[in-house]
């Protein structure tokens, strides 16, 4: 089998995956203790401002969740994709979006928190 072909094999095809990873949880898990913490910005809040809060926090958060999963589907993916040639751009693809939906979710969320 020639190394052009599509169906072989790659070496360090797990470099994408494993970069990915290092920076994929480690920044999902603190955009999710930031956002556990939100809360906590309207602890003082009372009347129109705490319904405001609370309303928009929860849409945002569920929007989040699902941004953080999406996040790692994508990881996931890339792990799994087979290490073959034709794959190379599809792995390297998908584990350069998952830190990049990581960092969506995380906007998307601060765009949608309404905080006083």
């Amino acid at each position: 089998m020639q190394m052009n072909e599509p169906d072989a094999p790659v070496t360090g095809g797990w470099v994408a995956p494993l970069v990915s990873t290092l920076f994929t949880l480690p920044m999902g898990l603190i955009a999710l203790f930031f956002a556990g913490l939100s809360p906590m910005a309207c602890d003082s809040c009372n009347g129109a401002d705490a319904d405001r809060f609370d309303a928009s926090f929860e849409l945002a958060f569920p929007i989040f969740a699902v941004g953080l999963l999406v996040s790692l589907a994508l990881l996931i993916t890339s792990w799994a994709l087979p290490r073959r040639a034709r794959h190379r751009a599809r792995r390297a693809g998908f584990a350069l979006a998952a830190p990049l939906t990581v960092v969506l979710a995380t906007v998307v969320f601060a765009g949608l928190l309404q905080t006083p």
